[in-house]
């Protein structure tokens, strides 16, 4: 079920952001499912904040870049992409296909001495 989920930016701000999320509902727990697309609902509150959120897919980030820099010919430039999903409970999860995490690494290596440069 798709709802709104409203961030705070972090402890010290009182700043926030709303994200739409796709979650389901737990049963029993007093929350009613309504349809999405009315701006008019009050968001749910996330248990934590954005900042807090984003800071448990870190690691994740910095241990993959740590192991391409390490390989033994890095690459001359490299792009990391991988999804973010936010959820009302468990903050910023990596987004998936399937099981598994979803990455996209492109790297470049450019030749010393090419025609162009």
């Amino acid at each position: 079920m798709r709802r709104l989920v409203e961030f705070h930016l972090d402890d010290e701000s009182s700043e926030t952001v709303v994200v739409e999320v796709d979650e389901p509902v737990e049963e029993g727990t007093g929350e009613e499912k309504a349809a999405f697309g009315s701006w008019r609902k009050k968001p749910v509150q996330a248990s934590e904040t954005l900042d807090q959120a984003l800071d448990r897919v870190t690691p994740a980030a910095q241990a993959l870049l740590l192991k391409l820099r390490g390989l033994v010919e890095p690459p001359d430039e490299m792009t990391v992409a991988f999804g973010i999903k936010l959820t009302a409970t468990a903050g910023a999860v990596l987004a998936s296909a399937g099981v598994e995490a979803n990455y996209t690494v492109t790297m470049m290596w450019k030749r010393e001495g090419a025609a162009g440069g």
